[in-house]
């Protein structure tokens, strides 16, 4: 998901600016840790950090100081959650690729279906947060089973515990994953398959290529 990000979006894309976003903070942080036990290589790598800094070397940048900013409400249990079923996920097509599968997640209304909704709004998405964290082709998120299930489906049921708020709440939600084979041809692009034809990129391929050619 990070490769797809970096290379398969638009330059100017959110997804991809997000995702530097956070390779530089990480890079920062790594760099300030390690820089009283390596001053030489910490200085070495900080010299050639690819983008402005506001100070000269690493050891007047001062000690690492997180903006409380990345601290938003939810998301790491958003992330837990989705991990949980990912596992579940990947357990259920034993050492296959997860790329040649689209997953139906299914959660009773709750708190976890609203934690879930933050990683992807869409009700089936390709290019989700959810699905690059599930690591298939495609995700759809559901409040009930479909009403007709294949029967080559892999069915996977799991719990997961929310504790937030240093435990104030606490919840326990059911959730049912549903491994797909699908339908649709590897896009030769960003080698997921959502395209319609192998020789032809996926719609959000095509769309970035237009954009490129029009800028």
């Amino acid at each position: 998901s990070l490769s797809c990000r970096l290379y398969c979006e638009e330059e100017k894309d959110p997804k991809r600016r997000s995702c530097q976003t956070v390779l530089a903070q990480a890079i920062d942080v790594v760099v300030r840790s390690f820089a009283p036990i390596l001053p030489h290589l910490a200085e070495e790598v900080f010299q050639h950090l690819p983008y402005k800094k506001d100070s000269e070397g690493v050891f007047r940048t001062g000690w690492i100081n997180a903006s409380s900013a990345w601290k938003k409400p939810g998301i790491e249990e958003a992330i837990e959650g989705a991990v949980a079923m990912r596992d579940s996920f990947l357990g259920s097509i034993s050492g296959k690729n997860a790329l040649e599968y689209e997953v139906v997640i299914v959660i009773e209304p709750g708190l976890l279906f609203e934690l879930m909704e933050a990683l992807q709004a869409e009700e089936t998405s390709s290019v989700s947060q959810l699905n690059e964290i599930m690591m298939a082709s495609q995700t759809t998120l559901l409040s009930e089973l479909p009403k007709e299930t294949p029967t080559d489906a892999n069915i996977t049921k799991g719990t997961f515990l929310i504790n937030m708020e240093g435990g104030y709440i606490r919840e326990e939600t059911s959730y049912k994953v549903i491994a797909l084979p699908v339908a649709k041809a590897k896009c030769p692009r960003c080698r997921r398959y959502t395209s319609d034809s192998s020789s032809t990129p996926c719609p959000r391929c095509l769309k970035v290529i237009a954009e490129k050619g029009s800028a």
